[in-house]
């Protein structure tokens, strides 16, 4: 059964996900990257269904969510925990597993530790990390600065695939449906007709009003849940030093924290092959326990 395509407003903003296996009373949240959609946990989300609930959310200005009037307070990892707090909350997510690509990673390391929202704290029962952890190489930020502010525009969609191939092919192997799908889940028309990335440029605010946001140690310590980082074995975003430190505190010196390195792939790995899926799926599946008394009839009337 594929994925329904649904909305809810959190924090006052309206936000878009896509919803597998709904008949499942367990869940788990697949959050993407930076200046992606929740469109690329495709294939993570229908491996996951056949025995769970997959919510994946498109985050504010990105995708079909809406694009924030207020950049510099809301483009921001303490706001995104609060779009995840009231979105599990309309959605009746008593505890959820959390996987997370890039800044979606952070986001549910920000959101397990409580910190910025303690509500938060005892309601996501494991963390994948994919490519991602509590320090970030700041030459690969100021990569990402750099292109993320000022997103091109394309005659055509063959281009903007190209340009799609060109810039993601450290996601590792993708065939050439997966490749065209992650363009147009991509792309959205400007008022000159052309082609450009979907999301909302002002949210490289995040790194040039809030340039520490994603040094999250004191997040990462006071974390007492399973974690599993997936650190592409060519990324130049999160180094050997950083998950080895990953290691040495927090869940990591707790024996609660298992990193694994994914061969062919940079920045980050696609999620999209058996290999990978699977890796997701049983640490999930060892971590997951009865789910928690729903809190009330699921929100249904979604739109």
């Amino acid at each position: 059964m594929g994925p329904s395509s649904r909305y809810a407003t959190c924090a006052g903003r309206e936000i878009h996900y896509t919803e597998w296996g709904a008949q499942h009373p367990r869940t788990v949240i697949a959050w993407h990257g930076l200046a992606r959609t929740g469109r690329d946990m495709d294939e993570l989300a229908e491996h996951l269904s056949a025995r769970y609930r997959v919510i994946c959310p498109d985050t504010l200005g990105r995708g079909y969510s809406q694009w924030s009037p207020d950049p510099v307070k809301e483009y921001t990892l303490s706001f995104y925990a609060k779009l995840a707090l009231e979105l599990m909350d309309r959605l009746d997510i008593a505890d959820a597993h959390w996987v997370g690509t890039s800044m979606g990673g952070a986001i549910g390391t920000v959101s397990a530790s409580g910190i910025f929202q303690p509500k938060l704290k005892s309601r996501i029962k494991s963390l994948v990390l994919n490519d991602n952890a509590p320090k970030l190489a700041d030459a690969a930020l100021a990569r990402i600065r750099a292109y993320a502010g000022n997103p091109p525009s394309f005659d055509t969609m063959a281009e903007l695939e190209a340009f799609f191939r060109q810039v993601y092919k450290p996601f590792g192997w993708m065939s050439d449906a997966q490749w065209r799908r992650l363009a147009e889940t991509s792309a959205r028309r400007l008022p000159d007709g052309r082609w450009t990335p979907h999301y909302d440029p002002q949210m490289v605010r995040q790194f040039t009003d809030h340039p520490n946001d994603y040094d999250i140690w004191a997040h990462y310590d006071v974390l007492e849940i399973p974690v599993l980082c997936l650190r592409g074995a060519e990324s130049d975003l999160v180094q050997r030093d950083a998950t080895d430190e990953m290691m040495r505190r927090g869940p990591g010196l707790r024996g609660l924290t298992r990193i694994v390195e994914i061969p062919g792939c940079g920045h980050a790995p696609a999620l999209n092959v058996p290999e990978q899926l699977d890796l997701v799926m049983s640490f999930i599946d060892q971590h997951d326990a009865a789910p928690a008394p729903s809190k009330g009839p699921r929100a249904a009337a979604l739109s």
